[in-house]
């Protein structure tokens, strides 16, 4: 049965379309970071990045070398999309993208890491062998067909990120249309529609279709009876959103993904017609089967498992954000704060005010003042600065956020040494003030006199 499923030939065309879509769509994600400037104020104005905890060495290159590093990214997408040196390209591509992605904090996406992803994915798939230059310059690799695991694994990595990203939504904060109504009032500039998205009934359309979308789409377009509807559904949703929030290439990606859930004979009717199509159906079973499949269930294990981490992890995840990333929280909260860095020389017992201005980009001062992990770096990067110097210091944060357009609570213990405490990655940082406790001492202190 498990032979069947994963080793049953089926036609290729719908893998040799999105390997041209994919290709693309990544030559333009890198290309695309240039002119709009999104490399300028991410990695290049900035003195030094946030970048993942324990990646640190890995920082910009000097001076406008990061434009080079982002063309030649993106010279690997077009390789991938014309099957050019297809695997070593992919390769490549997967290896700086991951590299741009572990840099920096500043622009987290959950699209960034999905690309990740389906590059690392794409090194492993036969999708240069039809239709491409590996293929005429080689005939010997040209085949019709292709296992049905190639297709089975977008259809699972893409049933993780919905189904997540559905259960994700159910909390107070987007049941109650409080986060939308915030992002919203930020589009109401938008010709034809601003007015529109600040209406309650859209809102409400937007978080409960959200829930919908997320959570249905993949069984819809499972089903055949419903993958038209779904997919029209889909077009919507990610047009929508690729309108209204922007968010790069991730829309037009989602919607290549329709490829593999319509039968292999309509994808060769619609775009590769003159391709001879397969319909033998052969059940041909690789060698490396068993390495396969124990290699193919550890991954998804660890995808089925990183999204559920912060339920082991103390507090709530929405404001400690232990266990947020690689975890598809796509979109749940606005959150904004205000942090005060006093740094204590130990010997002279000298205060000083940290102006953040003069260490940061302005698109890094939103994350030194709202999130635990980059509040934690800049005390550590503060400690190194002030060490070349050859000062010893103590790092103290004032540190208030609010979540939802909420009251501002206190995130950060402010007599706790930053400079001297570790950052746990698989348990909750005690040194972050629990929310819940800070609600009820909040209800429970005397009011202030009117």
């Amino acid at each position: 049965m498990l032979n069947k499923l994963l080793f049953k030939h089926i036609d290729n065309s719908s893998l040799i379309v999105f390997r041209i879509i994919f290709g693309l769509l990544c030559f333009l994600e890198a290309v695309g970071a240039i002119f709009t400037g999104w490399i300028k104020r991410t990695l290049i104005e900035p003195e030094f990045t946030f970048s993942f905890i324990g990646f640190e060495f890995l920082q910009p290159l000097p001076g406008n070398w990061m434009y080079m590093y982002y063309l030649i990214m993106g010279l690997f997408g077009l390789c991938i999309m014309l099957g050019y040196k297809y695997r070593f390209s992919a390769i490549i591509f997967t290896i700086m993208w991951a590299a741009t992605y572990f840099m920096q904090k500043a622009s987290y996406n959950n699209h960034y890491y999905l690309l990740i992803l389906l590059s690392g994915i794409m090194v492993f798939l036969p999708a240069n062998r039809y239709y491409s230059i590996d293929a005429r310059n080689n005939p010997n690799i040209k085949q019709l067909s292709m296992p049905n695991w190639c297709r089975l694994v977008f259809i699972l990595q893409m049933l993780i990120v919905y189904t997540y990203g559905s259960l994700a939504k159910l909390y107070p904060g987007w049941l109650d249309t409080s986060f939308i109504e915030i992002i919203m009032k930020t589009k109401e500039h938008y010709f034809l529609v601003g007015e529109l998205l600040q209406q309650k009934w859209v809102h409400y359309f937007l978080v409960y279709g959200g829930i919908l979308f997320d959570g249905l789409i993949i069984p819809l377009l499972l089903y055949k009876p419903t993958r038209k509807w779904a997919f029209f559904a889909s077009i919507f949703f990610h047009l929508f959103n690729s309108f209204v929030f922007q968010v790069g290439i991730f829309p037009y990606l989602s919607l290549s993904f329709a490829l593999f859930f319509f039968e292999p004979k309509t994808i060769h009717k619609l775009f590769l017609k003159r391709k001879p199509f397969y319909s033998q159906n052969e059940v041909i079973i690789p060698s490396y089967r068993n390495t396969l499949v124990i290699l193919g269930s550890i991954y998804f294990i660890i995808q089925i498992a990183l999204p559920i981490r912060h339920h082991f992890i103390k507090d709530d995840v929405l404001w400690t954000e232990e266990g947020h990333r690689l975890s598809w929280r796509m979109m749940l909260r606005a959150k904004q704060g205000f942090a005060v860095y006093r740094v204590v020389n130990k010997k002279t017992q000298k205060h000083t005010t940290i102006n953040l201005n003069d260490f940061l980009s302005r698109k890094q001062l939103h994350l030194v003042n709202t999130k635990p992990d980059v509040i934690w770096q800049f005390s550590q990067y503060l400690k190194d600065f002030y060490a070349k110097q050859g000062e010893d210091i103590s790092v103290f944060v004032d540190c208030k956020i609010r979540i939802n357009g909420g009251p501002y609570k206190q995130l950060i213990k402010p007599d706790i040494d930053l400079a001297a405490v570790k950052w746990d990655i698989f348990k909750h940082c005690e040194w972050i003030l629990p929310s819940k406790e800070m609600e009820l001492l909040e209800q429970n202190s005397p009011k202030s006199p009117q």
